[in-house]
C-alpha cells in the first residue's frame, strides 16, 4: 500500500503558520495550496482534496460508549475527521457530514487542552486513542503529526497513546523517544474478508510486517478484531490470522487484543448498499440491539468471540483480551468472566498497560 497525496490542499487562514501545514508544505511539494478565511461545513466532496482547519471544540473527549454495554473508559483524541480507506462497514458513512479528510491545524491547543487534563489528574492512568474519526497513521506521512504525539507522551506518567490503523505507514514512528508509553494497535481480519470489505488498506501481511517493525523498536502492540464477520468458513479464516499474526509477532509485545462483531445503526444499510454492492455483509442475521443498533444474535456472537478467546488462551494464557460493547452475558458465555470480577474492564485494561510499563 502507498499513500495517495492530495493534489489540493485547502487552508483556512488562524492556521496557515501552523506546524502541521508547514510540515504538509514540506512534504507535498507538488500539492497546490490554497488559504481561505473560514471553510464550510456544506462543502461538496472533492478528489483528492485535503482540508486543514482550526478545530473549536474540545480535542479530548470519553469514547462514545452507552449504558447497556460495558465500555473500557477509553478517551479520544481528536486531530481530525474522515478517512479515505472505504471500508463498506465504515460507521463514518453515517456519521459524519464533513465530505472531504479536514486535519485541526491548531495543534498547540491541543496539546494545551491535553497537558491540562492530565495535570489536573495525576492520579488517573488515560488510555488515548486517535482513531476514532480518521485512521490514526492515513495522513501521518505528510504531516508527520506522530512525531510530535509520541515523544509528548513519552514524557506523561499518567497516559499512554495507542494509535490504531489500517495502514504500514509507520515511518515516521522509527528512532523516536517513546518511552514505551505509545501501543501501535492493527485493526485485523481474515484474509477473504480484508480483500473485499477494506479494499484501500494495507494488506494483512502489510500490516503484520509493520507490526514486527514497531516491535523491533520498542512500540507495544494491540489488535483489534473488530467487526468481526458470521461468513462462510469464519473459523478457517480467523484461525489463520491468529496463526500469522503470532509467528511475525511475540505476544508478550502485546497489550491487548479486542473482540467485537458487526453491529451498526439501521440507517447506516442503504449507505452500504449503494456504495458497496458487491459487499456480502448484509446478507446476515441481524436483530436490534439494546443500543439501537443492528447486530447478530447473540449465539452467534458468543461463538464467534468464543473461538478466537480460546485460540489466544493456547498461545498465551495471560494476554489481555477483551469485548468491545457488550454486555455481562455474552462476556460470561464468550470468555468465561464478566469484567465486575476482575474490577471493571477499565481496571482490568489499566492493569494490562501497567504490566508492560514495568518492564520497559
Amino acid at each position: 500500500m502507498h499513500p495517495k497525496p492530495p493534489r489540493r490542499i485547502i487552508i483556512e487562514h488562524e492556521v496557515a503558520a501552523s506546524p502541521m501545514v508547514a510540515s504538509l508544505r514540506r512534504r507535498l511539494p507538488h500539492a497546490a495550496f490554497e488559504v481561505v478565511e473560514r471553510l464550510s461545513d456544506k462543502r461538496l466532496q472533492e478528489a483528492e482534496v485535503l482540508e486543514v482547519v482550526s478545530f473549536r471544540g474540545r480535542f479530548l473527549k470519553p469514547c462514545p460508549g452507552t449504558r447497556h454495554y460495558r465500555c473500557c473508559g477509553y478517551r479520544i483524541l481528536n486531530f481530525g475527521v474522515q478517512c479515505t480507506l472505504g471500508c463498506t462497514y465504515c460507521i463514518l458513512q453515517a456519521y459524519l457530514n464533513q465530505p472531504n479528510p479536514r486535519l485541526f491545524g491548531n495543534t498547540e491547543d491541543l496539546f494545551k487542552e491535553l497537558g491540562g487534563e492530565l495535570a489536573a489528574h495525576p492520579e488517573t492512568l488515560y488510555r488515548i486513542g486517535t482513531g476514532e474519526f480518521t485512521d490514526s497513521l492515513l495522513f501521518d506521512p505528510w504531516t508527520g503529526f506522530t512525531r510530535e504525539l509520541v515523544p509528548y507522551f513519552a514524557r506523561q506518567r499518567n497516559a499512554i497513546l495507542e494509535l490504531k490503523t489500517k495502514t504500514p505507514f509507520i515511518a515516521n514512528l522509527e528512532g523516536l523517544e517513546h518511552g514505551g508509553r505509545t501501543i501501535v494497535a492493527w485493526s485485523l481480519n481474515a484474509e477473504e474478508l480484508v480483500r473485499r470489505e477494506e479494499s484501500r488498506a494495507a494488506s494483512l501481511d502489510e500490516r503484520l510486517a509493520a507490526a514486527r517493525r514497531c516491535a523491533e523498536w520498542g512500540y507495544w502492540l494491540a489488535f483489534h478484531f473488530d467487526p468481526m464477520f458470521d461468513c462462510e468458513d469464519w473459523r478457517k479464516g480467523y484461525g489463520a490470522v491468529l496463526d500469522r499474526l503470532f509467528a511475525v509477532v511475540d505476544p508478550q509485545r502485546v497489550v491487548w487484543v479486542s473482540l467485537g462483531a458487526l453491529r451498526f445503526m439501521p440507517e447506516l444499510k442503504p449507505i452500504i448498499a449503494a456504495r458497496h454492492p458487491r459487499s456480502r455483509i448484509l446478507g446476515g442475521e441481524f436483530i436490534r440491539g439494546l443500543d439501537g443498533k443492528m447486530r447478530y444474535f447473540r449465539d452467534i456472537r458468543v461463538e464467534l468471540y468464543r473461538f478466537m478467546a480460546d485460540r489466544i488462551r493456547r498461545i498465551d494464557p495471560a494476554l489481555c483480551v477483551y469485548l468491545c460493547m457488550e454486555g455481562r452475558d455474552i462476556w460470561r458465555e464468550a470468555l468465561g468472566f464478566v469484567p465486575e470480577e476482575r474490577g471493571g474492564l477499565p481496571a482490568m485494561l489499566d492493569r494490562a498497560v501497567e504490566a508492560r510499563m514495568k518492564r520497559f
